[in-house]
């Protein structure tokens, strides 16, 4: 109940992104969570056991990531602010990446 998982696609390589440091915060920066996206570039649950009502933020090592493929990139870090606005739903927080851009979706 009220659990957070994300993915993470690069978009650029056709392929999930695999060893990708992503921090789940408050918006206030009390660090809740961390993760490193597993060779599925997925964290299937990040964060507390429930996630209460609020607002909060989750933040993509993109360059280190791209570093560490060779790969220049533009975005050191991607943040992404959301609202959890039912604690009993589960919350999937998706990104499509590529060294130059990004876009993200709530999914399922």
């Amino acid at each position: 109940m009220g659990t957070l998982s994300t993915h993470v696609l690069d978009t650029s390589r056709g392929k999930p992104a695999e060893g990708v440091r992503i921090v789940l915060e408050t918006l206030a920066g009390e660090r809740i969570g961390a993760g490193v996206t597993n060779a599925d570039g997925r964290v299937g649950e990040i964060g507390p056991e429930r996630l209460e009502v609020g607002d909060y933020r989750l933040t993509f090592g993109a360059k280190e990531y791209y570093d560490a493929l060779g790969t220049e990139s533009f975005y050191p870090e991607i943040a992404v602010a959301f609202t959890i606005g039912d604690a009993e739903q589960h919350y999937h927080v998706p990104i499509l990446l590529n060294p130059f851009g990004f876009s993200t979706y709530r999914g399922s």
